[in-house]
């Protein structure tokens, strides 16, 4: 499968959400919806990394499948809210080369 780029996602999103009449949820709908499925992420990775086991009645579930439903949710945000997210996260990336270029202790090059 060929990689896509943000804006090949956006608009995939949607095209898939202007199919139905109640289109994008308000952006507090948006908001709760984005923490809800952060916060199956991080039952994901309890599981995975931390000390709660699964019970066995529990649905065996993928730290992929559950960023993939946060990456989706995220996705509808923006596009609700008309933002650009490769441009949002190049306004990041700008921010972590300038401002806080000397924040972490860089790795010694090897010789």
């Amino acid at each position: 499968m060929a990689k896509k780029s943000m804006e090949q996602m956006q608009k995939e999103v949607d095209v898939y959400i202007s199919q139905f009449k109640e289109g994008y949820f308000s952006p507090l709908a948006m908001l709760a919806r984005m923490t809800e499925e952060l916060g199956e992420l991080a039952r994901e990775v309890n599981h995975f990394y931390g000390e709660k086991p699964k019970k066995d009645s529990e649905e065996e579930r993928s730290m992929e499948q559950e960023m993939g439903d946060l990456l989706f949710v995220l996705i509808c945000f923006a596009n609700s809210l008309d933002i650009d997210l490769e441009e949002a996260f190049d306004l990041v990336m700008d921010k972590f080369a300038t401002r806080d270029k000397n924040r972490w202790t860089k790795k010694e090059e090897m010789e």
